[in-house]
């Protein structure tokens, strides 16, 4: 097994955290991020052009592991690529020995990333993860007829607790994990009552104990931003108080690490949860802040 799988069936709580490839090109900036990455995290996960166009993700995450400072995760969307380019990265990806592959649909390209683009979605999430699940148990070929050594690749999958209604929600969660999902990583919890609703339906439907699931955490870094999700709701619900909290706070953002942090403290105690995952939305640094305060390093 690779780092991030001896992490993920080791049993105990696993800590992961967002990266932002620059919009640029400069590899200084990532060299620099790597430079800085907490100790504690089990791996980072490289993000795929969530918000607007930037640098490769697959090159990053090259770059990333280069560097042998922690497990990478390359998180691979199918609205930029057809089935040959996704399994042809993908391929790529293990031959890197990259360690495992979050399989996301990703942002429509209206909302704010390239409206002028047109999309591929020549398959969706779930299909993409059967389709690295085949290249893990079988190789290179996705030909389950004939064995072949199976590529060094975790399969991930992204989870949204705040979706209602939760029949729905679960339908396609069972579906992803039926296909082969190792773990999940949710969105941005900040309602935690709603995710507990969620994860007392998980729980109940047994899922916790077929895949590892990984609750994630943001660091809100000022109130319109806050205010700015709160309308999205694209996190589910975000309550008026903790935007009062942190446009009454003499640094919003230490506030924001605070209430992450809090958050996070909460997760990690709900039965059924693996780990911890934070969002960088580009403020990677404040990743080690959160696991100090939230007690997320790891035990010697």
């Amino acid at each position: 097994m690779n780092r991030f799988s001896q992490a993920l069936f080791s049993g105990r709580m696993i800590t992961t955290a967002a990266y932002m490839p620059p919009a640029g090109s400069d590899p200084g900036a990532i060299k620099t991020f790597s430079s800085t990455l907490p100790p504690d995290l089990d791996a980072v996960v490289v993000a795929d052009n969530p918000d607007r166009i930037r640098s490769s993700a697959f090159s990053a995450a090259a770059l990333l592991h280069k560097e042998k400072k922690t497990s990478v995760i390359l998180a691979m969307t199918t609205r930029d690529r057809n089935r040959i380019g996704l399994i042809s990265d993908a391929l790529g990806a293990a031959a890197l020995d990259i360690e495992a592959i979050l399989c996301v649909s990703g942002n429509h390209q209206a909302i704010t990333i390239c409206p002028q683009a047109a999309a591929a979605n020549d398959i969706d999430s779930v299909q993409f993860i059967q389709a690295m699940k085949k290249m893990a148990l079988f190789g290179d070929e996705l030909n389950d007829k004939e064995a072949k050594p199976g590529l060094k690749l975790q399969v991930g999958a992204t989870a949204h607790p705040s979706m209602r209604p939760l029949d729905l929600n679960l339908l396609r969660l069972k579906k992803k994990i039926s296909v082969g999902a190792d773990f999940l990583i949710t969105q941005a919890v900040f309602d935690l009552k709603e995710f507990e609703e969620w994860m007392d339906a998980v729980r109940a439907a047994g899922l916790d104990k077929r895949t590892a699931i990984i609750a994630s955490v943001l660091p809100l870094t000022s109130a319109e931003k806050a205010a700015a999700l709160q309308q999205s709701r694209i996190y589910g619900s975000l309550e008026d108080a903790v935007i009062k909290r942190i446009g009454s706070a003499k640094d919003a953002v230490r506030e924001g690490v605070s209430i992450a942090s809090e958050i996070a403290i909460q997760l990690k105690e709900i039965p059924g949860v693996r780990g911890i995952h934070i969002h960088s939305d580009g403020c990677e640094s404040l990743a080690a802040e959160v696991i100090n305060q939230a007690g997320l390093q790891r035990k010697k």
